[in-house]
């Protein structure tokens, strides 16, 4: 066998609702942005999956084809060296002139195929259509897309109409060029159930094969499907198909967390929006990862059973998890070294995807709204130009070799307990059993280092490290002494971290003003100490700065390149660390931030707030400082992202917004159903404060929003609230029940 190749893709769908068309190049800044070719060459790729797709060349369907941006991307991708694998429809129905129900869709679709391969002859992997199962079930049975129907015939309408479509297309194509091959993508995962549902699963099972069985020609009288069908009058049709068969070349397994299922038909516990069914009985079905025992089969198990159905070459052609950053590095890793097992054990896997190297916009919605929901790919296009992430790093780690990074080498959380979200279950309809070599990943020997044990930031950071599986040690000044390089540098060479993270220093600003040494010492001496000891060790570190370095005099939210101009002792201290720790010039990260709120944190703004509006008091605020406020799991969220991605330099990370005190109190009331109308705004210096502090102090960035809006946080914010709230009433409940008291609603 040839060596394991690496291959990519952005993604690209072009899928239609109604009348519109929402395009996934469009939405990633791809199609103005030709040098994301170079930045893709450069992750060590052998070969692209690339749109050549029909709506784009001819979107009014008049056979009038515009090839001048596949042209000059085309030839890129050629100079490059990289092998496109054409497509030429992703989850689309193709120009406005027809639909996937259409009975002229594949000879239309093949005479654009045609078009394709004489414009672009020297092209040798295709794949005409991309999923042509799932796009049938999303468009002609749930209705999600166009032309939006919910009918099992016009799904297995929609279906044969794909596959016919590519017969025809490969036809074409192999006029042009004989030698061309079709590599046949399909989403590939296995449903799992209760015995009640049993006959459910078993449907599923066998239809999820069907894409690849009708391009076999396997779909004749005995396959498990064909009595279905020819009840639905397609025999005829499934005899043609398979006495003119289609073969793939290579078979491209697409698999997602969400592709192994798990129907149970004990429908209470699981959320209303879970909870579906057949014609017999309604069932839940929720993703297996996250209900069955033992843990489904995931990506390896499903190469395995199409190697052993059908015996011809694989490939994993799309691998993305939406979710944290070291998470997507290790699913990435997995399916490669999943890839690597099975290669050993005789089965021919030719390459492993890095799929959605843009990212994705919408997918959490199935691309049925545009609501602005982004996926991070291998590169983060919030940034001009594109921003690669830690899976940027991975991907070119598989390509040529190297060690991994230490903060990525704990196990995914699909192999941890917290998979478990629903009741578990001990599934009952089998399969390959996931292999005791396939095991779990020892934990990294080197742990992110994190100072401030007793600080709201600190413990923030230790309970997502936690939650994401990192390995870290959270140390105290009786441990970790800021101002004693000594100590820095026993700890350091003690521990052996992969990187640090300072959340430690002086945070009453007032009480700055009365002892200003303190304040210096710990928030710049200390500060800048620790990261002298890092850039001698070339070690990363994060810091952290604040809103108060600037005067407020702006007249628009501050961005980084802003000068800090200070008010306050506080703001002077953390000013002075900021230049003093980037003028080091090691690998290291400073962070302005500012505000925090958070559901673990009874002394914060937002805390306040909530009690003294739920004890039915008034609560006074500033109506005249305007702020960003920021939630503080969204800030360790994506700090912890961005150390895992490498990124150095000043960052501004807020919760976008410019809110004044007051303001900000009332969002939380009505997010929390307290009355807002008990929040007085009152001028800022009626607090007395000894600090001054800055008119407006918004944060701005340029260096791309990683941060969700305010109104999302404060949500979120308000569902911790309530949920502790419930707890702590319901242990009062059971431990002193004459003492309950009503929950905060």
């Amino acid at each position: 066998m040839q060596p394991l190749e690496l291959w990519g893709g952005h993604e690209c769908t072009v899928n239609r609702l109604g009348n519109a068309f929402h395009d996934q190049t469009l939405r990633s800044g791809h199609h103005h942005r030709p040098g994301d070719l170079d930045r893709f060459a450069a992750l060590g790729l052998k070969a692209l999956r690339y749109p050549v797709l029909w709506e784009r060349a001819d979107p009014e369907g008049r056979g009038r084809f515009d090839w001048r941006w596949t042209d000059a991307r085309l030839g890129r991708i050629r100079d490059l060296g990289l092998r496109p694998i054409a497509g030429l429809l992703h989850h689309g129905s193709g120009p406005r002139s027809t639909d996937l129900l259409d009975p002229g869709f594949a000879e239309s679709f093949a005479a654009y195929a045609r078009a394709a391969a004489e414009r672009y002859p020297w092209i040798e992997a295709w794949t005409p259509i991309n999923e042509p199962l799932t796009t049938a079930r999303f468009s002609a049975l749930y209705g999600h897309w166009h032309p939006h129907v919910r009918d099992e015939r016009a799904f297995w309408l929609a279906l044969l109409n794909q596959v016919d479509a590519t017969r025809l297309a490969m036809r074409e194509i192999r006029q042009v060029r004989p030698d061309a091959q079709l590599i046949q993508t399909e989403d590939l995962g296995r449903t799992y159930s209760t015995r009640a549902v049993a006959h459910q699963a078993d449907f599923d099972n066998a239809r999820r094969w069907m894409t690849w069985d009708l391009l076999e020609g396997r779909v004749t009288p005995g396959h498990a499907l064909w009595r279905r069908l020819d009840g639905f009058g397609f025999g005829e049709r499934l005899a043609a198909i398979a006495e003119d068969p289609c073969p793939p070349n290579v078979l491209g397994v697409n698999h997602y967390l969400t592709s192994d299922r798990f129907l149970d038909h004990r429908t209470d516990g699981y959320p209303p929006d879970r909870i579906g069914g057949n014609e017999f009985m309604t069932f839940a079905d929720v993703e297996a990862v996250r209900a069955v025992l033992p843990a489904p089969g995931g990506l390896e198990g499903a190469l395995d059973e199409a190697w052993t159905r059908y015996g011809r070459p694989l490939a994993v052609t799309e691998s993305h998890n939406g979710c944290t950053r070291e998470d997507q590095v290790r699913w990435l890793r997995d399916a490669w070294e999943a890839a690597q097992r099975l290669r050993g054990r005789g089965v021919e896997v030719r390459a492993v995807t890095a799929w959605a190297l843009l990212g994705t916009h919408d997918w959490n919605s199935l691309l049925t709204c545009q609501a602005g929901h982004y996926e991070v790919g291998a590169f983060d296009v919030r940034c001009d130009p594109p921003r690669p992430t830690a899976l940027a790093v991975e991907a070119r780690r598989l390509a040529s070799g190297g060690e991994a990074h230490p903060g990525t080498l704990g196990p995914g959380w699909w192999r941890r307990d917290i998979r478990l979200q629903f009741r578990p279950v001990f599934r009952t309809v089998e399969s390959p059993e996931p292999r005791p070599a396939w095991g779990t990943p020892a934990p990294s020997p080197r742990p992110l280092l994190i100072a401030g044990a007793t600080g709201t930031l600190g413990k923030a950071l230790a309970r997502a490290c936690e939650w994401r599986g990192i390995d870290y040690r959270l140390t105290g000044r009786g441990e970790l002494d800021l101002e004693d390089a000594a100590s820095i540098a026993q700890l350091l060479a003690a521990c052996d971290p992969w990187a640090v993270i300072n959340a430690a220093g002086w945070v009453r600003v007032d009480e700055a003003e009365a002892s200003p040494e303190a304040c210096r010492a710990a928030n710049a001496a200390g500060a800048v100490t620790l990261a002298r000891a890092c850039a001698e060790r070339d070690l990363p570190m994060v810091g952290f700065s604040s809103d108060l370095v600037f005067d407020g005099r702006a007249d628009r939210p501050y961005i980084e390149d802003d000068v800090p101009s200070p008010l306050n002792v506080y703001g002077r201290s953390k000013a002075r660390a900021e230049a003093e720790i980037l003028a080091l010039g090691g690998p290291a990260l400073m962070v302005r931030t500012a505000a925090f709120f958070s559901p673990f944190d009874p002394y914060n703004f937002a805390s306040q707030v909530v009690r003294t509006l739920a004890a039915g008091q008034s609560f006074r605020a500033a109506v005249d400082l305007v702020v960003s406020p920021t939630y503080v799991p969204d800030l360790v969220g994506a700090v912890l992202d961005l150390l895992l991605d490498g990124e150095t330099g000043l960052r501004h990370l807020a919760n976008p917004s410019a809110v004044s005190w007051a303001e900000f109190a009332r969002l939380v009331a009505g997010a929390l159903d307290l009355d807002p109308g008990l929040v007085q705004g009152v001028p800022g210096a009626s607090f007395g404060w000894p600090a001054a502090r800055p008119a407006f102090a918004a944060l701005g960035t340029t260096r791309g929003l990683l941060m969700p809006p305010l109104e999302d946080a404060i949500g979120r914010y308000a569902a911790a609230m309530h949920e502790a709230q419930f707890s702590a009433e319901a242990e009062a409940l059971i431990d002193h029940p004459s003492e309950a008291r009503t929950p905060v609603r």
